[in-house]
């Protein structure tokens, strides 16, 4: 059975930017834990510094629909690769992706084997984004995200919902549970919910030691 996954995303936060990002990296990295897969997105100007230099794998915040080419000012995929990141973290509230480019990114991605996570913020967009059949869906209400109130602990029931909805569609499909999550009970809340891990940012991101937070989000 995987192992649930703790997803790390460092959005563009000051703690994390420039070389810090290799350092908070280098922190998450040493968390000692067989329970669970721990995985870090950096900033997409980072991503070069960290890849290769930590034991964990690297997500990147987003990619395009395109391979190497003519395509100035994009991210992609098969460059992604190349430099050893595993995954991409896709359509997230701070940067939405219209249905049909995110289908030909899925697509992509899937081609050179890019694991793929699909943020969906209504059971709506839930429902469409499952018919992609990306390998995981994370659900965030938008106006959760960078708060102090778990999702788990605001709208538990709508995870509920949005896990049976995503097993309805698309079985191979893995939810993941955002929004202001930050405790160990938050964690445990949402895998009791029929989630497969966390979405988590600030929680991590902006604590005075990310790695000890970590550790205690995952006793």
């Amino acid at each position: 059975m995987t192992k649930p996954l703790i997803l790390i995303n460092c959005k563009t936060y000051p703690e994390a930017a420039g070389k810090k990002a290799l350092k908070i990296a280098q922190q998450i990295a040493q968390v000692k834990n067989t329970k669970y897969r721990i995985v870090i997105a950096p900033s997409l100007l980072t991503l070069q510094e960290i890849a290769g230099k930590v034991k964990i794998p690297i997500f990147a915040q987003h990619a395009d629909p395109f391979s190497f080419g003519a395509h100035t000012g994009s991210i992609p995929i098969q460059e992604l690769k190349s430099l050893g990141i595993t995954g991409t973290l896709l359509n997230h509230s701070e940067r939405k992706i219209p249905l049909t480019i995110l289908q030909k990114i899925v697509h992509l991605c899937r081609k050179e084997k890019i694991i793929t996570v699909v943020c969906a913020s209504s059971l709506a967009e839930v429902q469409k984004v499952a018919s992609l059949h990306p390998d995981y869906l994370a659900y965030e209400p938008p106006e959760l995200i960078g708060g102090n109130v778990s999702v788990t602990k605001a709208k538990p029931e709508i995870i509920a919902t949005a896990v049976r909805l995503v097993r309805s569609l698309s079985p191979s499909t893995k939810v993941l549970c955002g929004a202001g999550v930050q405790s160990a009970a938050d964690v445990q809340k949402a895998l009791e919910l029929g989630t497969s891990g966390v979405l988590i940012a600030h929680a991590v991101v902006k604590a005075k030691n990310p790695k000890r937070m970590v550790e205690r989000m995952l006793e």
